[in-house]
């Protein structure tokens, strides 16, 4: 099972940039990143919504929704942001850059997450190791960028 989930974890990698492209070519037709933003969040809520629909999905009571923290909440604002940033530095620093910074900048980001064990992750040692993967990765991130 566990491979099927790293090859499911590198199938939805190898699309980020073809979504970023994607994104980008919606914006030289609709010409503001927030509204090309705002469209590509409205397919994709339609998308879910069908399938949701198609999968009979049980909804949530509202006594779960209200029990969740007011944090939990921001995930949808995040991912409008990654999209609008993504629209906007696609066609700026190409696919490769783009996807250099944003991975090194996920990695930098879920070292100190492990560090802390903050949101529910397990706690996971910031050791010197993935410190220094991280900072091969944002040394990549340069070298992609700069040749």
């Amino acid at each position: 099972m566990r491979p099927m989930l790293m090859l499911t974890a590198l199938v939805a990698g190898a699309l980020m940039p073809v979504q970023a492209g994607i994104n980008a070519k919606l914006r030289l037709f609709l010409g503001d990143p927030v509204v090309t933003s705002l469209v590509s969040f409205g397919v994709g809520t339609l998308a879910l919504f069908a399938f949701v629909l198609v999968t009979r999905t049980p909804a949530p009571t509202l006594a779960a929704a209200a029990a969740a923290p007011w944090w939990t909440w921001l995930g949808g604002a995040l991912g409008a942001f990654f999209v609008a940033v993504t629209v906007i530095l696609a066609y700026k620093l190409g696919a490769t850059g783009l996807m250099a910074w944003i991975i090194a900048g996920q990695l930098l980001g879920s070292v100190l997450l492990d560090h802390t064990g903050a949101i529910g992750f397990a706690v996971r040692e910031a050791s010197w190791q993935r410190l220094a993967g991280v900072g091969l990765l944002l040394a990549g991130a340069v070298l992609v960028n700069e040749y």
